[in-house]
């Protein structure tokens, strides 16, 4: 082989490599930090909304992972006493954080809320990733002036983090009764495949940003 062979070879190897490591790190890992609505609850396992998504994702080439550790009954000050082993474990480039319904159910002072979504959008960032808060909001069972303090206490973090405020996906659905479960609170199999679709358009706007 002569000179300008193996030179042209050197320089297909380097151009590969870089296009390999280009490819590599232009791929997204979203950890998704979330509570009932997020983890399947009454669902079989390969109903819920996520487990859709990220087969939507495989389906299209896309390099997107999904890495779903939303536990039931998870509360704002539960996630921040395992975000760290998570952040570490996965390293995600991105954040989702789908939390406060049951903070709101319990009566949590919003002052706490916000101060416990803080600290979980920080130290996301501190990480490295970018992050996405889900609005949530709540029943108006403990007053309306509550209800208002709550559903605003997300933008007021996300703008104080600059951090991402995404819409909530339980807004069409929970007036509907045919999506929903016999408990009123989540939503049922006919529901995932309309909340995927919705996440997936939300998701897709967020990223772009």
């Amino acid at each position: 082989m002569n000179y300008f062979s193996l030179k042209f070879l050197f320089i297909l190897l380097l151009t590969f490599s870089s296009f390999s490591t280009f490819s590599s790190e232009t791929s997204t890992k979203i950890l998704l930090i979330g509570d009932s609505l997020s983890a399947g609850y009454g669902l079989k396992q390969d109903q819920d909304w996520v487990h859709l998504l990220q087969n939507e994702y495989d389906a299209q080439n896309k390099q997107i992972t999904l890495i779903n550790t939303a536990i039931s009954g998870q509360t704002t000050d539960n996630a921040i006493l395992k975000i760290d082993a998570w952040l570490e474990a996965h390293q995600p480039s991105h954040v989702l954080i789908e939390l406060g319904g049951n903070d709101g159910i319990r009566g949590f002072p919003v002052s706490i809320l916000q101060k416990h979504l803080t600290e979980l959008i920080t130290k996301s960032q501190a990480a490295g990733a970018k992050v996405a808060v889900m609005a949530i909001q709540i029943p108006p069972n403990l007053g309306p002036r509550y209800s208002k303090m709550f559903a605003d206490s997300y933008g007021k973090v996300t703008n104080e983090t600059n951090s991402y405020l995404m819409p909530y996906f339980m807004l069409d659905i929970a007036i509907e009764p045919s999506l929903m479960q016999d408990d009123n609170l989540h939503p049922n199999a006919k529901a995932q495949p309309i909340i995927r679709d919705f996440m997936s358009l939300e998701i897709d706007k967020w990223l772009q940003q």
